[in-house]
């Protein structure tokens, strides 16, 4: 059975990185007000924010790597653990929820500024609050640009992307927030290591290789059940394009809701398979799936299954997010081990 690696060697370098470079990066301090626009907004910060929120698990970790958490009031909605080398930063940090949090228990925090991750935790169609709410009582909001998507249907919070998402959707979040902060110096830094990863793993693609078809299992509610995958364009799909192959999944929808007739369809060459800390679902674990990929007399016949191409990565590495790059070199490993990259 396939395992999945820990986080803390990829992840620790980063942290280190950041901290080293920080004092050697002088980039410029914050002149307040400062105003950006986000997401088809004008937001304007009169000051460093003093009781952030982090709505969501990649806009806390990428305020606790900026070394934010004296300025955090609390966190919400956390599908796997912090990383490891930000548990003792983290700790100093209220936590909400790990699910979806209140807009009254927000509120109690007494925030002065709230960065969210998903337009469900903070959209149009947000069940916790939407930007207007904290308009109306004087608190600037900021939401992910990763996820300023288009949204069709009330059913479809998380919308379409037409394009391929890139890392610089988070490389411009990180100098944002870094900005918004007066802290662009490790903004800059986390930006640097993040990069040089990026650029490492595309250096071990041979050109002209086979092109290697991915399907990304997220989670499902049970194994009857429609399986949440990443779609064409989301951070599965950068994922795969990042080390020379393709997504099988053709749909623009950020997490569609597929049959197993549709997946076995595709018949993809490498399934991965979420590891989520969250138990929601049974099917959370990667153990799971991998038990039911295996069994299933029809999903057993799939190619990746028949050849054991079955990895497993960190669930949050498959939504846009400061994880992403994370869960790329874990799939790496795992493909070099099985000799499908050289």
């Amino acid at each position: 059975m396939t395992r999945i690696r820990p986080l803390v060697s990829a992840a620790s370098g980063l942290f280190l990185a950041a901290a080293l470079l920080a004092g050697k990066a002088q980039a410029a301090e914050t002149t307040y007000p400062l105003t950006i626009e986000n997401c088809g907004l004008q937001v304007t910060f009169k000051a460093a924010p003093e009781r952030a929120i982090g709505l969501g698990q990649n806009s806390a970790e990428i305020m606790l790597l900026l070394g934010l958490e004296d300025k955090m009031a609390g966190t919400a909605f956390w599908p796997s653990k912090v990383l490891p080398q930000l548990a003792a930063a983290n700790e100093k940090v209220k936590l909400l929820t790990v699910e979806f949090p209140t807009f009254e228990s927000i509120l109690a925090e007494d925030p002065d500024f709230v960065a969210a991750a998903l337009p469900s935790l903070l959209g149009p169609e947000s069940k916790v609050a939407k930007r207007e709410d904290f308009e109306k009582i004087g608190v600037p909001t900021y939401l992910s640009p990763s996820t300023c998507l288009k949204t069709n249907s009330s059913t479809d919070v998380y919308g379409s992307r037409g394009a391929l998402w890139t890392m610089d959707l988070l490389y411009k979040e990180i100098d944002e927030l870094a900005r918004i902060f007066n802290v662009a110096d490790r903004g800059q830094a986390v930006i640097a290591d993040l990069k040089a990863r990026e650029a490492a793993l595309r250096a071990i693609i041979t050109p002209g290789g086979k092109k290697l078809s991915y399907v990304f299992w997220f989670s499902s509610p049970s194994p009857s059940a429609d399986a949440y995958l990443g779609g064409r364009n989301g951070a599965s799909g950068y994922i795969a394009d990042l080390l020379g192959g393709v997504n099988a999944i053709s749909s623009e929808a950020e997490w569609p809701a597929l049959g197993w007739e549709s997946i076995i369809a595709a018949n993809p060459d490498v399934i991965v398979v979420a590891s989520l800390d969250r138990n929601r679902w049974e099917l959370d674990k990667p153990e799971a799936k991998i038990k039911f990929l295996t069994t299933d007399p029809a999903t057993a016949l799939m190619d990746a299954v028949r050849n054991n191409n079955i990895f497993v990565m960190d669930g949050q590495a498959m939504n846009p997010t400061v994880r992403t790059i994370f869960g790329a070199e874990q799939v790496a490993e795992q493909l070099k081990a099985r000799g499908l990259l050289q």
